[in-house]
């Protein structure tokens, strides 16, 4: 039985309209690969997204009912969240040999899946 992991890329910088077509084909290769080693390790990609700038997001904070919406960019971050993917493995170490070959000029935090039981 595959546990899910998921694993957050964090960039130092992300703007990807400041990529030339290059910089994006060869970063897409390098994601293709990692999509082909899970499928080849009989395992499965079971989320992927990048995300938008920081200057497309919102921070939400609640306030005893009234939640504060603040607009991105949010000064006091210098890494952000640039995409995630959701996937399965065998094992951590599995896991880890498979996360390690996703593409980033930052670094990638990995979390397995707590497994809740639903609610019926």
């Amino acid at each position: 039985m595959s546990d899910e992991y998921v694993v957050l890329i964090q960039e130092p910088n992300w703007d990807p309209a400041a990529m030339t077509p290059e910089q994006w084909e060869a970063g897409m290769a390098g994601h293709r690969a990692f999509q082909e080693a899970v499928a080849a390790a009989g395992e499965r990609v079971t989320a992927s997204n990048a995300l938008q700038p920081p200057s497309a997001a919102t921070k939400i904070t609640p306030n005893g009912g009234s939640p504060v919406f603040t607009d991105g960019p949010f000064g006091e971050t210098r890494e952000v969240v640039t995409g995630l993917y959701g996937f399965t493995a065998k094992s951590p170490e599995q896991a880890r040999e498979l996360a390690a070959l996703i593409p980033t000029q930052g670094w990638l935090e990995m979390y397995p899946v707590l497994v809740l039981s639903s609610v019926s």
